[in-house]
């Protein structure tokens, strides 16, 4: 698989906010209140988010170059909402202006690293630097798709997909073993050495985007087990990144 460095996830993040950016230029105030590709959730929400996932990583970064540590969102993952909600039926000029200034702040937060400075902790899984910049790039590359332009997982490229397998690994059931085979590709296995075994076929991007929760794009997705054809199995929920409370 392929192996994500500091310097080439800097490359990845900044091509990541210019298709971001890219999509933005393009919307205007009617298409805001539009529906997402995640329910519930308008593209208002989805923009509201991005800003909100790419300020709150920028501030992770700030504190950790002064040797401290703050949670990710003022007031949790409840304050996360309420930021979301208040800021979704923002005009479009709103969103792209906010967008744009929480994009830049984070990108120029990575930017200035230095080599030790991506492994300086923060507390977004109890993590380093490096983990809050993987954590970027799936926001934006994920939710790029999820603002339901047109640009679909499959724009999603190896390094980023092969990430996914890595990462998503956690929505494997207990117990459970699944064998990825990407047409053209090595396998790869995720879950429990020796657990009951799915082997799930298709184009790589169609396999990241059935683990990300996406609907694949490219094609059906095969899944058998001892040979036989069976339903593509069930997923644990996405390891969640802000603790939950009620």
């Amino acid at each position: 698989m392929t192996s994500i460095t500091p310097e080439n996830l800097l490359v990845e993040l900044r091509r990541a906010a210019d298709v971001v950016n890219e999509i933005t230029a393009k919307l205007i105030d009617q298409d805001v209140a539009a529906a997402s590709e995640l329910p519930g959730w308008t593209r208002g929400h989805v923009l509201a988010h991005l800003a909100g996932i790419s300020n709150a990583m920028a501030r992770q970064l700030e504190y950790a170059a002064r040797g401290q540590t703050i949670e990710l969102y003022d007031g949790g993952f409840e304050g996360r909402n309420r930021a979301i909600e208040l800021t979704a039926g923002h005009g479009m000029e709103q969103h792209r202006t906010a967008l744009a200034a929480a994009l830049d702040r984070a990108l120029n937060a990575f930017g200035a690293l230095d080599a030790p400075g991506w492994q300086e902790p923060i507390t977004y899984r109890g993590g380093v630097v490096f983990d809050g910049g993987l954590a970027l790039w799936r926001e934006l590359t994920i939710h790029a798709t999820d603002l339901g332009t047109g640009r679909g997982p499959e724009t999603w490229s190896r390094p980023f997909c092969e990430h996914l397998f890595d990462f998503l690994s956690a929505r494997v059931p207990e117990g459970e073993r699944f064998v990825l085979q990407p047409l053209g590709l090595p396998p790869v296995a995720i879950g429990a050495p020796g657990g009951r075994t799915t082997v799930i076929n298709g184009m790589l991007t169609d396999i990241a985007a059935w683990l990300a929760g996406r609907t694949p794009t490219l094609g059906s997705l095969r899944a058998t087990a001892a040979a036989d054809g069976v339903e593509l199995p069930a997923l644990l929920p996405w390891p969640a990144g802000v603790p939950v409370t009620k």
